[in-house]
């Protein structure tokens, strides 16, 4: 039976439903099993995933006694025995990894406390702004000065994005005078992690000495005044997430970090709105700036006519797959938010066979590279303003 432990190595098990666990730092798992073995149902043992859980009654002895004799025992599938009896199974040390991290669905506050230490330490600083890159938008995080750079996978518990155009580091220095910390690569929803842990980094931020965040991300325009390349500022949202019941705040609530019930009618920091608009006056880019309401769906798919339809009658005027679970987070902590959606393709709402009007990635980091100038002087600009009102 193949499998992973709790420390994430992987696990061999000898055909009687016990494992033993062992990391042997190769592509390749050979997992042994008898001829003719079978394999317990997942309620058999003792253990994390067992019924039994703590009890010390072995397979075996629950057998002898006739102790569930009603579970279902599977036989192993003579296809999976090879080369005399072993299970082949092809993965790297990077994906045993990816598979530990997946599997751990919440981040218990010393865990955080932990990561937060190690990259504090790590970097000598302990920065006042986060910052998460969207889609394409990562050179928002090359624009800091004497960086500190962490990548993901050599982060303790960190999980790892899988997105392209999100290349998997932590970026720490300083912006326009101020200590900043900047994502270059977020995780989703649709690459299997649960919301908690899309959005644990933002806590990991709050711990490092994080008081604002600003969250960027890659968006489809549905307000048919928007255009592609327009800068969506984002004063309000819509949690579609949530109506099906997700929410990164689900299960027990930790007091440390924030209460159990937050209110989120002001979840956009109405003052860092006002004064990003000033700033694209000065950037005359005006007609290129809107305020909206924003919307996140689980995807990886693009949207149907109809959702489009939907969430336009309900006031959404841009649609994502990200941000709206980290801006919960962040106000369940305290933490300012300012967030903006750049508009990389206009939404069709009008059913039609033309292929080029049809979502697609590539166009979305088209876009996002064109624009990225842009949205990097806004970053900039704006957390000079902030540094320099604290200073004052």
């Amino acid at each position: 039976m193949t499998g992973y432990n709790s420390n994430g190595e992987v696990a061999t098990s000898n055909g009687n439903g016990h494992s033993n666990g062992h990391s042997n730092g190769h592509k390749t798992a050979d997992y042994t099993a008898q001829e003719n073995a079978t394999m317990c149902s997942r309620d058999c043992c003792s253990g994390p995933g067992g019924s039994n859980k703590g009890a010390a009654t072995s397979c075996t002895e629950k057998k002898k006694s006739g102790i569930g004799n009603g579970e279902k025992i599977i036989p192993t599938p003579q296809s999976l025995l090879q080369n005399g009896g072993k299970i082949e199974c092809f993965l790297t040390p990077e994906e045993v990894r990816a598979i530990r991290v997946l599997n751990e669905d919440t981040y218990p506050y010393e865990v955080i406390q932990e990561i937060a230490d190690f990259i504090t330490k790590g970097s000598g600083m302990r920065p006042k702004i986060g910052i998460i890159c969207g889609s394409g938008l990562g050179s928002l995080a090359e624009i800091i000065q004497d960086p500190k750079i962490f990548e993901y996978e050599k982060i303790p518990n960190f999980p790892v994005s899988t997105v392209e155009g999100h290349a998997g580091k932590l970026v720490i220095g300083t912006l326009e005078g101020a200590t900043v910390m900047a994502m270059q690569g977020r995780f989703h929803f649709y690459e299997g992690y649960p919301l908690a842990k899309c959005s644990m980094p933002v806590r990991v931020m709050k711990l490092c000495g994080v008081e604002y965040l600003f969250a960027t991300n890659a968006a489809g325009g549905i307000n048919p005044r928007y255009a592609v390349g327009d800068i969506m500022l984002m004063h309000d949202h819509v949690n579609m997430l949530g109506f099906a019941g997700n929410s990164p705040l689900q299960g027990p609530n930790d007091p440390r970090f924030g209460p159990r019930f937050p209110a989120l009618v002001n979840s956009y920091n109405k003052e860092l709105i006002n004064k990003a608009i000033e700033i694209g006056k000065t950037m005359g880019i005006e007609s290129n700036v809107h305020v909206g309401v924003y919307s996140c769906l689980g995807g990886p798919n693009y949207e149907t006519i109809a959702e489009l339809k939907a969430l336009r009658m309900m006031g959404v005027d841009a649609v994502g797959m990200s941000t709206v679970h980290e801006v919960i987070t962040a106000r369940h902590c305290d933490m300012k938010v300012f967030a903006f959606s750049l508009i990389t393709n206009k939404c069709a709402t009008e059913y039609s066979d033309k292929k080029d009007e049809e979502a697609n990635h590539e166009e979305v980091m088209a876009v996002a590279k064109n624009r990225q100038k842009a949205c990097c002087e806004l970053v900039a600009r704006l957390v000079r303003e902030i540094h320099s009102n604290a200073a004052s």
